[in-house]
């Protein structure tokens, strides 16, 4: 077991240093760096896209992937945007031991910026799973018709 964290330790050190090196990210604030490359978390019912209920496309903040269709999201009374399902292909899902618990954290596939968590087994939606999305890491753009 220790060998397992310790191994997902350094897999996820490296991984981290990666990505402070690539043009992705040169753009970003500081308050966008500490979520998208180094893993944050935004306080609950402070993102701008907790409420945003219009038509449209969630983006990566930092490679405009496109990620979550807005058909997708639903209020979880978590206070961070909720999807019940990414766009395939446009998420890389990883286990997360870092509060001690196993969780699974989402990330960019295109530019492997963090997102948040994934969460199964609630019972919100049919597809029983909750993509819990920091708003910073994303961006959206309205459907024009």
């Amino acid at each position: 077991m220790i060998r397992i964290f310790l191994l997902l330790f350094i897999f996820q050190s490296s991984f981290s240093q990666d990505l402070q090196s690539k043009d992705y990210f040169k753009n970003l604030t500081s308050k966008e760096r500490k979520i998208i490359v180094d893993k944050g978390t935004e306080r609950p019912y402070t993102g701008k896209y907790n409420n945003n209920y219009k038509k449209g496309t969630y983006v990566c903040k930092a490679c405009s992937n496109p990620l979550f269709k807005s058909n997708t999201k639903f209020d979880s009374k978590c206070g961070w945007p909720s999807f019940e399902k990414e766009i395939e292909g446009s998420v890389i899902k990883i286990p997360d031991y870092s509060l001690g618990m196993k969780r699974t954290e989402i990330v960019c596939s295109k530019c492997k910026g963090h997102l948040g968590h994934v969460f199964y087994g609630e019972r919100f939606t049919k597809e029983n799973t909750r993509h819990c999305v920091n708003s910073i890491s994303l961006n959206f753009i309205e459907d024009s018709d």
